[in-house]
């Protein structure tokens, strides 16, 4: 062979063996601009609206006391943020819808004007006759109410709804928190003021259940009667009003504020006061720093200006509630979130040490009661050595076995 046809033949040969290369290399991949985007699932909805009665200033007891008249809607409206940061991942977006009414206003009427048959889930900021009102309506659809606000025993006891969650604790169960601390620190003997309202009555009724119920005594009671004037009540009524027998504790029972702030300093006799005022029973207060609340209360005093009152920790509950039911469940259904809030599976984290759930008993929300003075945490209920074969939170207000809640019976 010839060197010129050897040549011409390896060319051949190279070219057919670079051909044979090119088949074999694999495609460059694709660009991310040409990689497909998988389908994201549709956003959904849940909607809850707010309604509130337009409050009247009550009569102030001195210029330090500050009205807020919209007590509860900040607390829901910061939840709101809060569940809509988990719904970026479960795909839900939650919506508020706020409503006030008059005191004048039939609340009926304007229910069923601008809420019925929208919204399903219902926060309410009411009194207890237009709370039971709106509970017993027939509805267009069904719909969840949660009280937000109104802690009268009765709407968990003879006037409970199937239809109405309750947030806040309850008269009995912050009776029963200062009871057992009371008891803790030995000061059974308890002299009782009550004021001349009916939530007076109300509250100093649950003292009294509690009182029998841990084993203390009332060895004194008394109505108050005076006028509200300062400059005479603290040169003359505290004393004459307070000298009576030998007490351990002064408890009083004044929601408004009326006269409590009258009697330190002023009795007769060198003793502690608590109730309304003095050691107080509350689900929530600004001294409250335990647990993570610090983040909540700087949280929400940035964005409000103020700090977080007991109707705003209530609201904010109820929409957190909704949130957990509804990521829980990947539902925005009535039902789905429903069944969740009052299953064994809910734990409701408020900030307290305890998850909180609801009892399916009477839709009370059980949980941790904080007893607080004005500018310290004084304790946090249940005290430790009040035992419950279910929960120790049980032992704060009416448990199963003492409910007067019936929801199958007619109201």
């Amino acid at each position: 062979m010839t060197y010129a046809k050897t040549f011409i033949w390896l060319l051949c040969a190279l070219s057919i063996s670079m051909a044979s290369a090119a088949k074999k290399t694999p495609p460059a991949p694709k660009t991310k601009t040409e990689v497909a985007k998988p389908t994201s699932a549709p956003i959904q909805e849940i909607h809850i609206a707010y309604l509130s009665q337009v409050q009247t200033p009550p009569a102030a007891l001195s210029n330090l006391d500050v009205f807020i008249p919209n007590k509860g809607e900040p607390g829901a409206q910061l939840a709101i943020t809060d569940n809509n940061t988990t719904g970026q991942f479960t795909q839900q977006n939650f919506i508020l819808h706020s409503f006030s009414v008059s005191e004048q206003e039939n609340i009926g009427e304007f229910f069923n004007k601008n809420i019925a048959g929208k919204y399903n889930l219902i926060l309410l900021n009411l009194p207890s006759d237009k709370l039971l009102a709106l509970a017993d309506l027939k509805p267009i659809q069904p719909a969840l109410f949660f009280n937000v606000a109104n802690t009268d025993d009765a709407l968990r006891n003879e006037q409970c709804r199937a239809n109405m969650l309750h947030l806040l604790p309850s008269r009995a169960m912050k009776a029963d928190a200062l009871a057992q601390y009371l008891l803790k620190k030995r000061w059974q003997k308890w002299f009782l003021v009550t004021g001349p309202s009916d939530n007076d009555a109300r509250y100093a009724a649950a003292l009294k259940r509690s009182a029998k119920r841990f084993g203390l005594k009332i060895s004194t009671e008394k109505v108050w009667e005076h006028t509200f004037d300062n400059r005479r009540s603290e040169q003359a009524d505290v004393p004459v009003f307070t000298q009576v027998d030998d007490y351990d504790v002064l408890v009083v029972a004044d929601e408004q504020g009326l006269f409590g702030e009258y009697l330190a300093y002023r009795t007769w006799l060198p003793r502690p006061i608590v109730g309304t005022q003095g050691l107080i029973a509350t689900a929530w207060h600004k001294t409250h720093d335990a647990w993570g609340a610090t983040q909540i209360q700087n949280r929400f005093k940035d964005k409000n200006g103020r700090w977080m009152e007991e109707e705003d920790y209530g609201a904010y509950l109820a929409v957190r509630a909704i949130g957990e039911a509804a990521s829980r469940s990947r539902s925005n259904q009535l039902e789905s979130i429903n069944n969740y809030l009052i299953s064994d599976q809910l734990a409701l984290q408020g900030y307290k040490g305890s998850p909180l759930s609801f009892r399916p008993w009477d839709g009370q929300l059980r949980q941790p009661v904080l007893l607080a003075a004005d500018r310290s945490m004084v304790g946090v209920a249940p005290i430790e050595g009040f035992l419950h074969p279910k929960t120790e939170l049980d032992t704060l207000g009416f448990d199963q076995p003492e409910t007067k809640c019936n929801f199958n019976a007619p109201n």
